[in-house]
């Protein structure tokens, strides 16, 4: 049953390479990641868990961010 979730996640990270623009980009990463969180759920992987947890936070966080063009 859970396999179904890994191989959706797996199709949409890899999907995410297909954006042109940076935030759809992230938010398409954060999604993925969202999916490997319930897929981590239903074979009790806490590492996998923890790891998309950050993953998703970090790519939804900075799918909002104005772009720092130019500026180091």
């Amino acid at each position: 049953m859970p396999d179904w979730i890994g191989w959706v996640a797996t199709a949409t990270f890899a999907s995410s390479y297909l954006c042109k623009r940076p935030a759809v980009l992230r938010r398409v990463q954060g999604l993925a990641a969202l999916l490997w969180m319930g897929y981590g759920v239903l074979i009790h992987a806490l590492p996998v868990i923890v790891a998309n947890a950050v993953v998703a936070c970090f790519a939804v966080f900075s799918s909002f961010r104005p772009a720092m063009r130019g500026k180091t």
